[in-house]
């Protein structure tokens, strides 16, 4: 059975955040939500997230210092800002901090499914990537493990 994948919604709009909430839910995603910059922070350390969606003003810090914040401590987690206020200074600030996307208010919802998705599929692959080179790796140093013990048995007897 396939994992749910989870996601933060980072607003301070607490509308537009029922809103994403319902069609995230809709799409089967487990949706959890904060409000400011602190508390993304605070539920990153205590949950793991797929994605995060993150609005570029918020109360307590700029989207983008939370963006930079979340790349230190969650750098796997995918990161989509989402802004009603464009312009390229956040654009060009969101991608120099490794923004995975970039969506402008009011979002088109069929848009963002289909980046939610995208950014998910690409995650999965590198995930089974990561494994295979995992189970690659110790099949290698086990064979190899097993021929110098081969050896030194030889060795032992001959």
């Amino acid at each position: 059975m396939k994992k749910k994948a989870c996601i933060l919604i980072v607003d301070d709009d607490k509308d537009i955040c029922k809103t994403l909430s319902l069609i995230l839910e809709g799409e089967g995603y487990i949706v959890d939500v904060a409000h400011s910059g602190g508390e993304a922070i605070e539920k990153s350390k205590i949950k793991t997230y797929n994605i995060a969606l993150l609005d570029i003003v918020l109360p307590d810090m700029e989207g983008t210092q939370l963006l930079k914040k979340l790349r230190e401590t969650t750098p796997k987690m995918i990161k989509i800002m989402i802004t009603g206020y464009p312009n390229l200074e956040n654009a060009v600030e969101a991608l120099n901090y490794d923004a995975d996307a970039y969506l402008i208010k009011p979002v088109n919802f069929e848009k963002l499914i289909s980046v939610v998705r995208e950014k998910l599929a690409k995650q999965r692959e590198e995930e089974t990537i990561t494994v295979e080179k995992i189970a690659a790796f110790v099949e290698t140093r086990t064979q190899r493990m097993l021929q110098e013990m081969e050896g030194e048995a030889a060795n032992n007897t001959g």
